[in-house]
């Protein structure tokens, strides 16, 4: 299969219209609904379960379970508190970066549709040059246009409503990526491709595959604790994003060296299963897929750790997409690097036995 002949126009589409959508951390169901859409001819059933993760099945019935997972949410603010003169203070829903939010527009969600408003911020004639004020989470505010509390509030915005980004989707240079919530939606993307090309090349796996896109990973890995218990896998795979740390102001001492356009980053962490691991690292060389490795320290961040440790212990491993300004609202990847994720996946899925226990003790 070659790299070239993996992103198709219907992928495309499909990608940019993800992409757009806004999924915040507990409202990801219109997203779920784009991917679900999507993949619904290349599986053979779904299960949802209350808070919003989806999974395609293909082969429900086989009783060797393997899972390949990303996660759907981004990050967001919420509505926290409204002024007498009309203008929020927000908290965060995830890991919003503050430093980004002055002048940037925003999408307030609520019962009676957007509502746009606008971060605001003193203009630079106005600040102390002695001493410049950093945005913060106690200072940063939006502003609706309103002169009262009563006016937010008639537009149907309230204490609690789930504040996003609207960028978004954008090419740059033919083969990056640019957009808000590339974490992780470009992950469910990637998922949602293996699962095309199984199909569309008529492989028979002998167990069952769960492609499973994840809810609420940006609050703690909830989502997957949560459909983890009710898969019970036996194999889990995940693809999460993880930084490159080749642009400025980042220490490879500490967070270590990747960088886009090198390969999918396979990731060594108590939680990755070695053997499973060995596996994925195997198939990259046989397959001359270009890799990169990192070291996590006592946990990777991700996903991953919600199903390493759940279930009795899970056999699981991470192939991340390395990206640029992540909880930006222009995170940005690469074509070759993403279309080598999903080829990695597919071709590690081909190499699973059935019924393998990945043991350090045979």
């Amino acid at each position: 299969m070659s790299t070239k002949s993996i992103l198709n126009n219907e992928s495309m589409a499909f990608l940019e219209s993800y992409l757009n959508n806004a999924s915040p951390t507990g409202y990801e169901s219109s997203g779920q609904k784009i991917w679900m859409e999507y993949l619904k001819p290349y599986v053979d059933t779904f299960i949802t379960d209350t808070y919003g993760t989806a999974v395609g099945i293909i082969n429900p019935d086989a009783p060797f379970k393997v899972v390949i997972e990303g996660h759907a949410d981004e990050i967001s603010w919420y509505v926290n508190y409204i002024t007498d003169d009309g203008l929020i203070y927000v908290i965060r829903n995830g890991g919003s970066d503050h430093q980004i939010a002055p002048s940037k527009r925003v999408n307030i969600h609520t019962k009676k549709g957007i509502v746009k408003g606008v971060f605001g911020w003193p203009a630079i004639h106005t600040r102390n040059r002695d001493k410049e004020e950093n945005p913060k989470t106690s200072n940063i505010f939006i502003d609706l246009g309103c002169e009262t509390k009563e006016e937010v509030e008639k537009l149907g915005v309230h204490v609690g409503c789930v504040i996003t980004y609207p960028d978004e989707f954008v090419i740059l240079n033919e083969n990056k990526f640019v957009c808000r919530a590339i974490d992780n939606r470009m992950g469910g993307f990637m998922i949602a491709e293996v699962a095309r090309l199984l199909h569309e090349n008529k492989v028979k796996l002998p167990f069952g595959l769960y492609i499973t896109n994840a809810v609420q990973e940006e609050v703690g890995l909830r989502g997957a604790e949560m459909i983890t218990q009710t898969i019970k896998p036996n194999v889990a795979i995940i693809t999460d994003v993880c930084h490159d740390s080749t642009t400025p102001m980042i220490d490879k001492k500490i967070e270590g060296e990747t960088k886009i356009g090198k390969g999918p980053v396979i990731t060594y962490a108590p939680a990755v299963q070695n053997n499973l691991r060995d596996l994925i690292i195997t198939t990259a060389e046989e397959k001359e897929i270009p890799f990169q490795r990192l070291a996590s320290s006592r946990v990777t961040g991700t996903d991953t750790d919600a199903f390493a440790y759940s279930n009795g212990g899970v056999a699981s491993a991470l192939i991340s997409l390395p990206l640029r300004y992540m909880h930006t609202t222009v995170e940005m990847v690469h074509k070759e690097d993403v279309e080598n994720v999903i080829k990695l996946i597919y071709e590690t899925i081909l190499k699973i036995e059935n019924n393998e226990t990945f043991s350090y003790f045979k």
